[in-house]
C-alpha cells in the first residue's frame, strides 16, 4: 500500500505544527525536513515525537560523513529513519545503517544524477539500506523541468526490484500520480502542497484518493 509522507520544510516547529496537526490522520511517514533542522535542530524531532508517538519519523539529515555520530543522535532524538546523500561514501553508509540497527531504526539514500548508479545502489542494498528516494528538485522545478520521463520510471523500477521501498518527491500533485500508474511506488512525499493548501487536511486526503484510483 502505497503511504503518504508529510515533508515539513519549515522555519519552525510552530510553522510545521500548524498543517501537520491538520492533516495527520491522513499522514502515514511525517518527515522534519533539512530545513527545520537546521533552524531547530532535533528539537524538532523530539517534539512531533512526543505529539505522534505512533507514527513513522524521518530525520531528513542527509548524512554526508559523520555518520555515527550523526545518526545515533537522530535516532536518540526519536527517529525512525534517517537519511543520506547519495554521495557518502559506503564506510559513511555502512556506519549509518549499523547505528540504526542498534536504535532498530532504518535508512534512506536520497538519489541524484551525479552520484547514482545501479551498481552503488546495489551496494546500499548489501549493506542493510531499506529506503530510497527517486526525486526531481526544487532548482530542477524552477528551472521548468516538471515531466517524469521514462529514465526516472525505469530507476523506479529497477530499485524496486533490489528490495528497495521506493519514495518519490518533487513537487508533486495528485493529479501527476497517473504518471507512476505502472510504477512500484511506496512512499508519495509531498511538502508544500499540503503545508501551504488552506485546508491541509483536505489536500492529504486529495493524495490518499488518488493513491486508491492510480493502485487500487
Amino acid at each position: 500500500m502505497t503511504r503518504l509522507q508529510i515533508a515539513l520544510d519549515t522555519a519552525s516547529i510552530s510553522e510545521a505544527l500548524r498543517p501537520l496537526n491538520k492533516a495527520i490522520d491522513a499522514v502515514d511517514v511525517i518527515e522534519c525536513g533539512t530545513i527545520l533542522i537546521l533552524h531547530e535542530g532535533l528539537r524538532a524531532v523530539e517534539e512531533i515525537r512526543a505529539l505522534y508517538p505512533e507514527k513513522t519519523i524521518l530525520a531528513d539529515v542527509r548524512i554526508a560523513e559523520a555518520g555515527q555520530i550523526i545518526a545515533k543522535a537522530c535516532f536518540s532524538a526519536g527517529a525512525d529513519w534517517v537519511s543520506c546523500v547519495a554521495g557518502a561514501s559506503l564506510t559513511t553508509i555502512e556506519q549509518v545503517v549499523e547505528v540504526a540497527r542498534e536504535f532498530g531504526g532504518e535508512v534512506q539514500v536520497e538519489l541524484n544524477d551525479d552520484h547514482y548508479t545501479l551498481e552503488k545502489a546495489k551496494k546500499w542494498r548489501e549493506l542493510g539500506v531499506e529506503h530510497v528516494i527517486v526525486k526531481r528538485s526544487r532548482d530542477q522545478e524552477a528551472a521548468g523541468i516538471l515531466e517524469w520521463g521514462k529514465d526516472d520510471l525505469q530507476r523506479i523500477s529497477d530499485l524496486h526490484e533490489l528490495g528497495f521501498t521506493v519514495s518519490v518527491t518533487g513537487g508533486i500533485k495528485p493529479a501527476e500520480l497517473d504518471t507512476f500508474a505502472d510504477s512500484a511506488v511506496d512512499v508519495v512525499i509531498a511538502g508544500r502542497s499540503i503545508l501551504k493548501a488552506d485546508d491541509p487536511r483536505a489536500a492529504a486526503d486529495a493524495f490518499q484518493q488518488a493513491f486508491d484510483r492510480v493502485w487500487p
